[in-house]
């Protein structure tokens, strides 16, 4: 290859570099997918990881008149880059991929990989185009992703579907103990609809910023999904497959209700965290009844008797639960107070805010003895 030569601000490369290995691939058998790719075209230096799965892009500032394309082991490029004792760190790659990085005293000579190695990016054409604030986006994510199956057996599970429908955006996950509904309106007047990867969705709200004046940009063609946020571009192949049907499970009616404030319920299940683990596992079980929530829980490590005050309206009704998964959706609430409407206690329970539809969260219950 021809000699390169580059100089970039410490701080801009190694942000980037941190950013963009989220995407390269730990372990392979290409050695290229362990790296990170640069592709150099004067003061622009573009670096990418890739894992054949997700795919993260960014460009940054550099000081050159040279172009260029080489790999670097992610790894190494990253920890030598964070040591440099420079607020400016120079890279010079010879016909040989040999690379030097040098830095104030320290200077480095490592082996680069060629480009030629690399996989090519998809091409995404931009078919829709979506632009949402990023603290809603963000909101969306975290409100939703608990919920996501981390099993292979139905992949399609593994994503987040994107319902957008009448003007109304849902963001839903689903694992078949509980079903995470996040709802925004929307502008766009199509109805479309399409699952993403659940990693490109964590990776998104990692660079995702509350205070941002631009929004986060999302392009989705037929079998690729790319989001653009703060100077970073998120890419991966779309989910195949039917998406569970959500809405029929989410039950129309009531019979008890209760209103409680989110951090007591929530400090009181964690409570319950305390007696249970992977080799001591239990129903959680709750009384709806008198103004209050009594809750218990017995364990081989001991035995919790609790209780909370609610608002309660309606039939009496005693259910058991998972812990983690009530737990779960409640923390991911965001408001101060919710709704818990129950029909029985083998039905399934919805957590609504107590106004709007900003959220609906399902928990199935699980069985108790005695």
């Amino acid at each position: 290859m021809t000699p390169i030569k580059f100089i970039c601000a410490k701080d801009d490369i190694c942000a980037a570099i941190g950013n963009v290995s989220k995407a390269v691939s730990p372990k392979s058998t290409i050695a290229a997918l362990e790296g990170i790719r640069l592709l150099l075209d004067g003061p622009r230096l573009e670096l990418t990881g890739y894992d054949l799965e997700i795919g993260i892009t960014t460009v940054i500032d550099a000081k050159s008149e040279d172009s260029g394309e080489i790999v670097l082991n992610s790894r190494l490029f990253s920890e030598i880059t964070r040591r440099m004792p420079s607020e400016n760190v120079i890279f010079e790659i010879d016909e040989n991929l040999n690379m030097k990085i040098s830095g104030g005293n320290a200077e480095y000579q490592i082996s680069a990989i060629s480009a030629e190695e690399y996989p090519a990016l998809p091409d995404i054409s931009s078919e829709r185009k979506i632009s949402l604030d990023q603290e809603t986006l963000r909101s969306m994510i975290n409100q939703t992703n608990y919920a996501v199956s981390l099993l292979d057996t139905k992949p399609i599970l593994t994503g987040e579907l994107f319902d957008i429908e009448n003007g109304g955006f849902n963001m839903v996950a689903i694992d078949g103990f509980r079903l995470a509904i996040r709802h925004e309106q929307t502008s766009d007047s199509e109805n479309y609809h399409f699952v993403v990867p659940s990693k490109a969705l964590l990776e998104t709200a990692r660079l995702l910023k509350d205070d941002a004046e631009k929004p986060c940009d999302i392009y989705v063609d037929t079998k690729y999904v790319a989001i653009e946020v703060n100077g970073y571009r998120i890419f991966t192949r779309l989910l195949e497959g039917e998406f569970h049907a959500y809405k029929n499970s989410v039950p129309q009616d009531f019979k008890t209700e209760a209103v409680v404030n989110t951090s007591d319920i929530v400090h009181c299940l964690e409570r319950c965290s305390l007696l249970l683990s992977e080799k001591n596992k239990a129903p959680v079980k709750c009384s709806f009844e008198d103004g209050q929530i009594k809750v218990s829980c017995r364990t081989a490590v001991g035995r919790l008797e609790d209780s909370i005050p609610a608002e309660i309206s309606g039939e009496n009704v005693v259910i058991g639960f998972n812990n983690k998964y009530l737990l779960d959706s409640l923390r991911a609430a965001e408001t101060d107070k919710v709704r818990i409407q129950m029909t029985g206690s083998n039905r399934a329970v919805k957590i609504v805010p107590m106004e709007g539809d900003s959220f609906t969260f399902i928990v199935m219950p699980v069985q108790i003895r005695g």
